[in-house]
């Protein structure tokens, strides 16, 4: 399983001095939405510059102009750029044909979506589905998360989990068929974040 590095709500140097004590230890760094909407695509141009040979993701959180954003993040240096599930199939669609022409990943935030909404969505075979569990939850209710819709990505080939991953859940997590887990706080608040990361790594392989 992979882990995802989340950096959010903090600056470019504050985001760059995080992936440096946390990087070697995580697969994907994720430049956060509260860093685009502060910094714009300056911000995954300074992840982008520092670390060439990760895979960085932007999690713009598309909810229209789909081609737009996603040729505009792509341009920054992007690997995999987010739209939500919320958003028009054909808006979703466009976000596809982006990230086909330029062979890059699409991810699909399922934040808040209906069942129904996700049946429709299972028609973007190509995409990572991300469960995702509201940041004003604070971790509460991740696992009955899961296990409510899990049932309804039976056969989604890509799947993530974000909101409030602990060292307490990543255990589940890494036995339920995911392959991404989405870490913020518990990293990037840590005492010690290097340490925190192998501590996530770690639990991936148990």
């Amino acid at each position: 399983m992979k882990i995802q590095l989340s950096l959010d709500r903090v600056t470019i140097p504050e985001a760059l001095q995080i992936c440096h004590d946390a990087a070697d230890a995580v697969d994907i760094i994720e430049v956060g939405t509260s860093m685009i909407k502060d910094f714009g695509n300056a911000s995954i141009q300074a992840i982008r510059r520092a670390y060439p040979n990760k895979t960085i993701l932007a999690d713009s959180k598309t909810i229209d102009e789909g081609a737009y954003e996603f040729c505009s993040a792509y341009g920054a240096g992007a690997d995999i750029v987010t739209v939500m599930g919320a958003a028009s199939i054909t808006t979703i669609a466009a976000c596809r044909e982006v990230a086909n022409e330029q062979h890059k990943d699409y991810m699909i935030d399922l934040l808040e979506v209906s069942a129904e909404k996700m049946q429709l969505l299972r028609q973007f075979e190509d995409a990572i589905f991300c469960l995702h569990l509201p940041a004003d939850k604070a971790g509460s209710g991740l696992e009955q998360m899961i296990q409510d819709n899990l049932q309804l990505l039976q056969g989604v080939s890509r799947l993530a989990v974000a909101g409030g991953i602990s060292l307490d859940t990543i255990g589940l997590i890494a036995h339920s068929g995911f392959e991404i887990a989405v870490i913020g706080g518990a990293i990037t608040k840590a005492g010690d974040r290097k340490l925190a990361a192998e501590q996530f790594r770690l639990a991936t392989k148990g």
